[in-house]
């Protein structure tokens, strides 16, 4: 017997936010989840990483990450300790740097809890993490690697794929079938220009579109990253300032080491400038790099020499000898959004400073550190202190891992056939507007901007009255 039934759109996360990236469908047969990201920025939004979910995890069969990013993957242990008891299904380089980045995170949520509780700072009495290192160890035993363009059939009526999309290494999008209708969930697309990064996968036409818009309303501009580096750096060693540059550990650092490495190589920046990577899961992320060739566009040279005439820290109290260290210096280190981790004892001396600089190189999301800087505050808030704003603050665009307004319409029109309709996520609303807008008027296909925990029927269909599963 055959009754009516829906397929059903839910985004738990990255709802006119960019953070927390946690999308749901619902089907007759399963219940699968893409990304299971945290809620990063002002406390308002942080706080919903301890808020209940609208639904139990224990009702979601499978997960499918479609990067190793925090947003995307970090609320996973959380997940299971809640009750999930699925799959999680990612490329084989999201699966090294998805329990690096894991680990790091239960590590340092330990320690800003522990410093809390010193300094007593926080509202929370005790502060307590999230997660910790051996809820993330459990959560390893759910992961299982698919290759790129491998299809994996989830049950009768539902199959899916990974394809590139040149975010980060191992990041992909998931091309997803559910009763002979195709869903594309874009994860975070990356950039056409990339010298790093392979571009995203040329990909066939779907019927729905649930899409990112990071940079829907912003154009990264025409003017080579590599250039405006070696200005921000001369420009700061001339004045015998540090360069400080705010980076995620996976993707990020190791561009900016690889462009570091070509600018001294071409005396574009002095030779002798010390270059310390204050951040030991930076150093891992690029062994794990190197282990996969066919995910980027360095040669085996270039890979292995990432990290060439780079200082590695990775013992945390070696970064009070680095700041003490009175010569010039470039110093890469974690967060990229000055959301936690090493960066902010940098921040703590160096902001302070007119002689120093800070260069932005990626997203800023909204009640960031990192956002109060581009936006010009005059102070910022680290560990319970106020430190005023004298160093200048850079922004080097092109050097972010989005892609802006024109290659995100870029990616759309390489579709063989355009879809019905198109979902926004994983943006603000400003960007996802602009990003509407422009879709409409140049491809004249609706689309809706998804709003948190919002169930939003794609389609119905008939189905038996029994399924089953082959997960």
């Amino acid at each position: 017997m055959k009754t009516d039934s829906q397929i059903i759109l839910q985004s738990l996360g990255a709802a006119q936010t960019v953070t927390g990236s946690k999308h749901l469908l619902k089907t007759p047969d399963l219940n699968v989840l893409i990304d299971c990201g945290l809620f990063q920025g002002i406390k308002e939004i942080r706080m919903k990483n301890r808020e209940e979910l609208p639904v139990l995890p224990s009702a979601v069969d499978v997960l499918l990450l479609t990067h190793a990013h925090l947003d995307h993957c970090g609320y996973i242990p959380l997940f299971i300790k809640n009750g999930f008891k699925g799959k999680i299904y990612m490329t084989p380089p999201t699966k090294e740097l998805a329990e690096l980045i894991l680990l790091d995170s239960a590590k340092i949520q330990k320690e800003d809890a522990e410093r809390a509780n010193e300094m007593g700072y926080s509202k929370h009495k005790p502060a307590r993490p999230l997660y910790t290192t051996e809820d993330a160890e459990l959560a390893f035993n759910r992961f299982v690697t698919i290759e790129h363009s491998d299809v994996k059939k989830l049950s009768p009526n539902i199959s899916f794929q990974f394809r590139k999309n040149g975010h980060i290494l191992g990041s992909a999008s998931v091309e997803l079938t559910c009763y002979d209708k195709k869903i594309i969930f874009s994860g975070d697309i990356g950039r056409y220009t990339s010298d790093f990064l392979l571009p995203p996968s040329h990909i066939d036409g779907f019927d729905f579109v649930v899409m990112e818009s990071t940079y829907g309303d912003r154009l990264h501009g025409d003017r080579k990253p590599a250039d405006e580096l070696a200005e921000i750096i001369n420009h700061t060693i001339n004045h015998f300032g540090n360069v400080l540059i705010p980076s995620f550990a996976v993707g990020r650092a190791q561009e900016i080491m690889h462009i570091i490495n070509g600018l001294k190589k071409d005396a574009k920046i002095p030779a002798h400038t010390p270059v310390y990577l204050d951040s030991p899961m930076a150093a891992d992320a690029t062994d794990i790099l190197c282990r996969y060739p066919k995910w980027h566009k360095l040669t085996h040279d270039q890979c292995m020499s990432v990290c060439k005439d780079v200082v590695i820290n990775r013992d945390y109290h070696n970064t009070k000898n680095i700041i003490a260290d009175r010569r010039s210096k470039i110093i890469i280190a974690a967060s990229g959004m000055l959301t936690g981790g090493r960066v902010l004892e940098y921040m703590k001396h160096y902001v302070t400073e007119k002689r120093n600089t800070v260069l932005l190189i990626g997203y800023q999301a909204e009640g960031t550190r990192g956002r109060a800087l581009k936006e010009g505050s005059h102070e910022i808030k680290i560990h319970g202190r106020y430190f005023p704003i004298k160093a200048e603050i850079k922004e080097v665009s092109g050097l972010s891992a989005h892609a802006d307004q024109s290659e995100l319409l870029q990616w759309l029109k390489h579709f063989k056939h355009l879809p019905e309709k198109i979902f926004l996520v994983h943006g603000e609303p400003s960007a996802q507007e602009a990003l509407r807008v422009k879709i409409h008027d140049e491809l004249n296909i609706p689309v809706e901007i998804q709003k948190q925990n919002q169930e939003t029927v794609l389609f119905n269909i008939k189905v038996y009255a029994t399924t089953s599963t082959s997960l």
